[in-house]
C-alpha cells in the first residue's frame, strides 16, 4: 500500500496525537458561518500555511462544509510548489498518515478520474515534498472521520478550469456524494518575497491584503474560473492560481453559482492580533464556500 507520511507535522501543525486534537477542538470551537436555507455547498477554498496563522480560516470553511454536509468522499485540489514539469498529479492508492488518524484514498473514483482526462496523470511522488494538501487532511480526518480522500495536485496552467470540471464530471456521472477542497494563499508580500511594490510596513501590508488579494477573492465569489490564473500571474495576488481555478470550475460544473466569503485576512493581521508582533512579510488568506 502507498501510505504517504507527514512532512511538515511538527512545523505547520502539532505532531503529537493529542497536541493536534487539543488544537482541532480549538479551532473548531467555533459556529458554523450563518448560510441561506436551502444553500448546499459543493466545495470549499482554503489558505494552507501554519495553522497558527491560516488555521482559523481553514477550520470556518470546513465548519460550514460540515454543517451542511455529509461526503462520502472529499476531491482535494493542492497547490504545486515544486513544479515537475507533469500535468496535474493524481494519488490515486493508499492513504494519508495524521496525527490523529489515517485517511483512504478512494481508488475506484481515481480510476474514473483518471479515465475521464489525459490532463490528469498518477503520480504520487508529486505530493512527497508538498504541504499543501497535507495540513488540511488533519482538519477534514476531525469533521469527517469516514470521508475518503483524492488529493490531485494542480499545476498553475492555463487548463486548471479544465481540469476542474473533468473531475466535477467523474463525480457527477457516478453520482458520487463529493466534495470539492481546494487550496491557495493570496499575496506574499514583502523583502521575503521580492515583491514590495508599495514598500515595507504596516500600510504596505494593508495594501496587499485590502486592495490585491481582493481583486483574486471577487473574481472567486464571483467564479471566474478562467480569469484567475491570469490574474495572478500579472498581479501577484495567489501562490497557487491552477488549484483555485480548478475549484470553481468544478464548483459550477457541480451547480453553485456563486462564491460565499466567510473570512479574508492576513498573517500579518493575525500574528499582530495574537502576540502583538509588527510584521515586515505578510502572506493573505480567504476562505470561501461555493453554493
Amino acid at each position: 500500500m502507498m501510505i504517504r507520511e507527514p512532512v511538515v507535522a511538527g512545523q505547520f501543525y502539532p505532531a503529537n496525537h493529542a497536541a493536534c486534537v487539543r488544537e482541532l477542538e480549538q479551532l473548531n470551537a467555533v459556529d458554523a458561518p450563518p448560510m441561506e436555507a436551502g444553500e448546499k455547498p459543493v466545495a470549499g477554498l482554503v489558505p494552507h500555511a501554519g495553522w497558527v496563522c491560516s488555521g482559523g480560516v481553514s477550520a470556518r470553511v470546513f465548519k460550514a462544509l460540515a454543517s451542511r454536509r455529509d461526503p462520502d468522499v472529499v476531491v482535494l485540489f493542492g497547490g504545486v510548489h515544486h513544479y515537475r514539469g507533469k500535468p496535474a498529479a493524481l494519488f490515486a492508492h493508499g492513504r494519508w498518515d495524521t496525527p490523529v488518524g489515517p485517511m483512504e484514498v478512494d481508488d475506484r473514483l481515481a480510476e474514473r478520474i483518471l479515465g475521464h482526462t489525459n490532463l490528469i496523470v498518477e503520480d504520487p511522488y508529486a505530493h512527497e515534498n508538498e504541504h499543501s494538501i497535507e495540513v488540511q487532511v488533519p482538519m477534514l480526518k476531525f469533521v469527517y472521520p469516514k470521508a475518503k480522500i483524492v488529493p490531485l495536485m494542480i499545476p498553475i496552467t492555463p487548463k486548471a478550469d479544465e481540469m476542474g470540471d473533468a473531475v466535477a464530471r467523474t463525480l457527477k456521472a457516478y453520482d458520487y456524494n463529493a466534495v470539492i477542497v481546494g487550496t491557495t494563499d493570496l499575496t506574499h508580500y514583502g523583502p521575503r518575497y521580492g515583491f514590495v511594490p508599495r514598500g515595507v510596513g504596516a500600510e504596505a501590508n494593508d495594501w496587499a491584503m485590502r486592495e490585491n488579494d481582493a481583486r483574486f477573492v471577487k473574481l472567486l465569489c464571483a467564479m471566474k474560473a478562467g480569469e484567475l490564473v491570469a490574474e495572478a500571474v500579472s498581479r501577484m495576488n495567489a501562490c497557487n492560481s491552477g488549484a483555485a481555478a480548478a475549484t470553481v470550475a468544478a464548483a459550477r460544473a457541480l451547480g453553485a453559482t456563486k462564491g460565499v466569503l466567510l473570512e479574508q485576512t492576513s498573517s500579518s493581521e493575525v500574528l499582530m492580533r495574537k502576540f502583538n508582533e509588527p510584521q515586515e512579510d505578510s502572506v493573505g488568506y480567504a476562505g470561501i464556500v461555493f453554493v
